[in-house]
């Protein structure tokens, strides 16, 4: 098999399904330096800010939301899918490409299609329990499913025969030294290299229940010894905190270096999307995960393994009071030995070989 030359990326819409797709990017780029990466998205998704940020060719096609029962009915009757997958198609003809790789979001359903009617490999990759509508639909097209993992082959009838690959993860995270970065880190926020270090964060979007929470515990907190370093996030409106506390507690709007707030913190309190389980699991990292409720509860699933595997604890959002977080986080984040048992145990669950096995399973596929 000589080197790839040409990929489609598929993927678009939420963090979930950009961050693996650009992680893998890097990984076909680091293997095959003169290989051509076309990424397709839709006009309006997040991908727009960061796919073309990251250096890579981004095409929009048209994207759609799809309804939740699925049949072959509905791709061969809506007109507007056949534009989407004819304008996939146009992309995939004029750069040659030799394989299609889909990580979820509706672009990538007309990826599937026109790569399907090219009769051209197609690879998939899924983070959740159940499988996304999307990916769903590209499974009629395809056996080559790779899953992020371990409890997803066991709880989805659809990915029993997936392939175990591990979630691709940027090199930043996966070569990640935490304690030699720890110094820098601390520096960068402000903050005392001699208390511990709460590190806050409900994704790029961020989570109201989690922000408020948090800001109300403040002084509890703060009088405790424990400094919190909080990630707003983008979606969310700012919350006032006590400016007169004795230790820092420093909120940042956004935090796109992740890698600092990583490295500066002792324990996350965080949601439990896949991108987070993987990333806190691959690092190392303690973590308190609040599952987002209004949802199919995947966040559970993803954050419950690690939870049983020793490495965090799991709380409803409706529970995360500021009386939860004295009784529980406190104690926590002061207790050095416990937080190192965790860390090994979450270290023991995670794993920062996804890009690589991916990237094994799509050469496989296109030989």
């Amino acid at each position: 098999m000589g080197p790839l030359r040409s990929v489609v990326l598929a993927g678009g819409g939420t963090g979930g399904h950009i961050y693996p797709l650009l992680a893998f990017a890097d990984a076909l780029r680091r293997h095959f330096p003169q290989i051509r990466i076309t990424t397709l998205g839709s006009p309006k998704g997040m991908e727009n800010q960061l796919i073309p940020a990251a250096g890579y060719d981004l095409r929009s096609i048209p994207a759609f939301q799809l309804p939740r029962s699925l049949n072959l009915d509905l791709l061969r009757t809506p007109d507007r899918m056949y534009r989407s997958a004819h304008a996939a198609g146009e992309i995939i003809d004029e750069v040659q490409a030799e394989v299609v790789v889909g990580f979820g979001g509706y672009v990538s359903v007309p990826a599937y299609l026109a790569a399907w009617r090219r009769e051209l490999p197609i690879v998939i990759h899924e983070v959740n329990v159940p499988p996304g509508v999307a990916n769903r639909m590209g499974m009629k097209f395809t056996k080559r499913v790779a899953v992020g993992f371990p409890h997803q082959l066991e709880q989805a009838e659809a990915l029993r025969n997936a392939r175990l690959v591990g979630v691709p993860l940027r090199t930043g995270i996966t070569h990640m030294d935490r304690p030699a970065l720890r110094p820098q880190a601390l520096y960068h926020f402000g903050l005392r290299p001699d208390l511990p270090v709460l590190f806050v964060s409900g994704g790029s979007s961020g989570a109201r229940t989690i922000n408020l929470a948090v800001a109300a515990a403040a002084k509890r907190l703060a009088h405790a010894g424990i400094q919190v370093l909080h990630v707003q996030g983008g979606r969310n409106d700012p919350f006032e905190v006590p400016n007169d506390l004795p230790v820092p507690y420093v909120v940042v709007p956004y935090l796109s270096d992740m890698q600092l707030g990583y490295a500066a913190a002792d324990l996350m309190l965080c949601r439990g999307g896949a991108i987070t389980v993987a990333e806190t699991t691959a690092l190392g990292m303690p973590a308190i995960y609040v599952p987002y409720p209004f949802s199919n509860q995947e966040q559970r699933r993803n954050a419950l393994p690690v939870v049983e595997a020793g490495g965090g604890l799991l709380v409803d959002n409706s529970e995360l009071t500021p009386d939860w977080i004295e009784r529980n986080i406190v104690p926590l984040a002061r207790d050095r030995q416990r937080l190192a048992q965790m860390g090994t145990a979450a270290a023991g669950y995670g794993r920062r070989d996804g890009d690589e096995q991916l990237l094994r399973f799509v050469l496989e596929a296109v030989s």
